[in-house]
């Protein structure tokens, strides 16, 4: 099956989900769904103990309308957990008490149908993620470093996929090389420094960490489109580079400032901490 995978918000929530593009499908986390729906703080064996007890209620087998499918988990690693489709999320959800239910349904016949409306036009996801940045307090000048870029990511991805870079895993390896080239730490402790955990870092930079993540890639794929640079280790070497190129940049604005430009601000709401996701039904290997 071709999947692309996508993170979907419902409240501070964040729902992994799966397109099928075969099926023109969504598939999503089941857990995540409970998460959001239960406030639980182990929804992993919320989901255990509702799949027990709908079943003796009424002989019916939860799992039986869901798919055992590979998702990223919270340390990075792609794990096997129950995944369910628009119509069986909306049989799930009637099992669950929860005056978020009616809500969530018209949420997910939203978010249910996106990608198909993408595929017929790419504006509306742009004029989407505008929309979600600006009721989210982001000023214009934000969003459009922002959605700069994205396209800047975009076309060092797109090289990557034609050069011998094959899969999500190579990919976060060598975001990850660029960003500590130019920030002076990892993708992950860079989270840590922000108190993210699920969230997508980019949307929680500053202006200044975005524009120094566009330079470090776009100076990548600039040098590792003059060395035609193919496979891993060329490619790294090539991230190392253009990492340098944002580093050097980053010291002489910080000596002329006397700010870090790596920065623990966030755009995280007050009460994020309460709801960050939980217990993923996620199986280690």
């Amino acid at each position: 099956m071709n999947k692309e995978q996508a993170l979907a918000v419902f409240e501070s929530y964040s729902i992994r989900r799966i397109y099928d593009e075969p099926s023109e499908t969504w598939f999503f986390s089941v857990v995540d769904v409970v998460a959001a729906l239960t406030d639980s703080v182990n929804p992993r064996d919320y989901w255990f103990k509702m799949k027990i007890r709908v079943n003796t209620e009424g002989g019916l087998e939860l799992s039986t309308i869901c798919r055992q499918l590979k998702m990223k988990a919270p340390d990075g690693k792609m794990r096997e957990t129950d995944c369910a489709d628009v119509q069986g999320l909306l049989r799930i959800i009637q099992s669950i008490p929860s005056p978020k239910a009616e809500p969530f349904k018209q949420w997910l016949a939203k978010v249910g149908y996106e990608r198909i409306q993408d595929m017929s036009d790419p504006a509306r996801s742009l004029d989407r993620a505008r929309e979600y940045w600006q009721q989210h307090g982001r000023s214009e000048k934000w969003i459009q470093q922002r959605m700069m870029g994205q396209e800047t990511r975009n076309k060092l991805t797109d090289y990557w996929k034609d050069h011998e870079i094959n899969g999500e895993d190579e990919y976060a390896i060598l975001t990850n090389i660029i960003h500590q080239e130019w920030s002076g730490v990892s993708v992950k402790k860079h989270k840590d420094i922000k108190g993210l955990k699920t969230q997508n870092l980019r949307d929680h930079m500053s202006e200044a960490e975005l524009i120094f993540t566009a330079l470090a890639e776009l100076s990548t794929r600039q040098i590792a489109e003059t060395v035609e640079a193919t496979g891993m280790v060329r490619n790294a070497e090539a991230g190392k580079t253009g990492g340098k190129i944002a580093q050097k940049a980053r010291l002489e604005l910080e000596q002329k400032t006397g700010r870090s430009v790596v920065t623990g601000e966030n755009f995280l709401p007050p009460s994020s901490s309460r709801k960050e996701l939980k217990g993923h039904d996620d199986e280690p290997r």
